[in-house]
């Protein structure tokens, strides 16, 4: 969501504690943070910080580009924790910048099935990140125009029938990957051969689409009746808005979806490594979770299925369709910079050509 991140949106903008430059200089007493804005609310961060006399500074980062940039700036050791997508886990535990994690220090029996997922988080045997949120780039809807089922066929924003009333989210990886799936297609194994079925069916939905926009456009479209689907949308977009929206919803259709998940890891020359561990696994407790999944900045399912939430929030969330959701769903591809490449031209091309 563009939050660029190779992941998720960012619903509001958000500033970091301290004031800081573009670097952060390792100080005793202080946990050093870089992350996305749902771990910014002042109620998640501040038992942790009387329960370890230790004050946290965040900085607020869109993408693990915006990370490495950070990083790229800063003093080794500066930075302790990274929330990221875990996706890219591989990519930066082989840059050497991440620290390998003891898996039994962390509930992984207690995570959804299927979010703890090796092939994301373990690289040579070591656990370098431990998932903590995810949710999903599939469909948000207003259901006081469209009915559920209505929209349980991955191929219904296609249709003439929804003409001008839909929005697409403008980040290239999931709507992409969402076509593919579309197409009977693993996102997770595309190449240069399905590039022409890809523009024709992205040509398709954008020709049926009144809008393609930014998190903020496309939620604020859902939200005000300029259109009833938003393609990409999911729990992020509704959730936060059910107090005021309760028509709004989410759906993964019977074909499927793709999920983002989000995940903590500790920087290798964090100079407070302990602490960083620690800051990690309270964020892994239930009560931490249940504050992360209904953040001020985006809502999302908490990966710890003991989170204390409330039977209003999980059935807002849709906590009972998790396992369905979750089995049919794609994590976003890992996709090499070449073909990266070769996608956002494909998505900037058809995207523009309305």
């Amino acid at each position: 969501m563009t939050r660029y991140r190779i992941g998720l949106p960012l619903l509001v903008a958000c500033t970091f504690l301290s004031g800081w430059g573009t670097g952060a200089r390792a100080e005793t007493g202080a946990l050093n943070v870089l992350t996305w804005c749902d771990h910014e609310d002042p109620a998640l961060l501040e038992p942790f910080e009387k329960a370890h006399n230790v004050k946290v500074h965040y900085k607020d980062i869109d993408s693990t580009g915006a990370a490495l940039a950070v990083i790229q700036q800063s003093h080794p050791g500066d930075w302790d924790v990274l929330v990221l997508d875990e996706t890219d886990t591989g990519r930066l535990a082989d840059m050497g910048l991440l620290a390998a994690l003891d898996p039994a220090d962390f509930p992984m029996t207690d995570l959804f099935e299927g979010v703890s997922n090796p092939a994301l988080n373990v690289v040579n045997g070591k656990m370098y990140s431990v998932p903590e949120k995810f949710g999903y780039n599939a469909v948000a809807y207003d259901s006081a125009h469209i009915k559920a089922p209505a929209l349980s066929n991955i191929q219904a924003p296609w249709s003439a029938e929804y003409k001008d009333r839909v929005a697409i989210y403008d980040y290239y990886v999931p709507i992409i990957a969402y076509a593919a799936q579309a197409l009977g297609k693993d996102p997770e194994h595309l190449t240069d051969a399905d590039l022409p079925a890809l523009r024709d069916k992205l040509a398709a939905l954008r020709h049926n689409a009144a809008l393609v926009g930014d998190i903020t456009t496309t939620q604020q479209a859902l939200a005000t009746g300029q259109v009833d689907i938003l393609v990409g949308g999911g729990e992020w977009v509704t959730a936060g808005m059910h107090k005021d929206r309760p028509d709004l919803a989410y759906l993964v259709p019977e074909q499927g979806g793709i999920r983002w998940q989000q995940g903590i890891a500790v920087f290798a020359a964090s100079s407070h490594k302990d602490l960083a561990t620690a800051f990690a696994k309270y964020i892994l407790t239930p009560a931490a979770q249940a504050k992360l999944a209904t953040s001020s900045c985006y809502w999302g399912m908490p990966a710890n299925r003991k989170a204390v939430l409330n039977d209003a929030d999980k059935a807002i969330l849709q906590w009972a369709q998790q396992p369905a959701y979750i089995a049919r769903t794609a994590t976003y591809p890992q996709l090499t910079p070449a073909f990266d490449k070769t996608l956002q031209k494909l998505w900037t091309e058809v995207m523009q050509n309305e």
